[in-house]
């Protein structure tokens, strides 16, 4: 049990199990395409925000087990938040009917900033391999690191496109919160001992 739990083909049958029961519901009519959209956008976001997540908690918490089994799964949540945004794009695209519509929305803010998170979150999704790793040596911590602006834009999405706040706060706050935690942490640490230079 515990190597099936360990193998990461289980790990992606997880992460896929809501995209498959959307997508199904959408083939069988059960969903309508526009209410394929949040869900698929929400899940994005969630998993964006746990890979966000678990880093920065392991520098608050130290070297859990169970941090330490997600942190060797962090790329697969970050592909799969991409995969969740694409899916959410191509929803979004079914429902407007006409590259012409799409086109029609691209600046009102609650829209391109959804397309803008879309585009950093591209080249993390690519380089997410070991063989990306080895080419960009130091560069690929500096791709990786546009799953910063793409947060804060997919939070600016979320905002705007729904009337209320209250679900992306909710969402957000616990990362916003860790990351205050760390730098505290550090801050302190940093200080010098009050015994320090007797």
């Amino acid at each position: 049990m515990r190597t099936i739990i360990n193998s990461v083909m289980f790990f992606w049958l997880v992460l896929a199990v809501p995209g498959i029961a959307i997508l199904y519901g959408w083939l069988t009519g059960g969903i309508e395409t526009m209410d394929t959209i949040h869900p698929t956008g929400e899940t994005s976001a969630r998993l964006m925000i746990v890979a966000m997540l678990i880093g920065p908690l392991a520098g608050v918490l130290g070297p859990k087990r169970w941090l330490l089994w997600l942190l060797a799964r962090r790329r697969a949540l970050g592909v799969g938040a991409f995969a969740y945004a694409m899916a959410h794009l191509i929803f979004y695209a079914i429902d407007m009917g006409s590259l012409e519509a799409i086109l029609g929305e691209l600046p009102i803010a609650s829209i391109w900033t959804g397309w803008l998170a879309l585009a950093l979150m591209l080249p993390m999704a690519l380089t997410s391999n070991q063989t990306a790793m080895k080419a960009l040596r130091a560069g690929w911590k500096r791709v990786q690191q546009l799953a910063y602006p793409a947060a804060v834009l997919t939070l600016l999405h979320w905002l705007w496109i729904h009337d209320g706040a209250t679900a992306a706060y909710v969402h957000f706050a616990p990362l916003v919160l860790v990351w205050l935690l760390l730098a505290l942490r550090k801050l302190t640490k940093s200080q010098p001992s009050p015994q320090a230079g007797v």
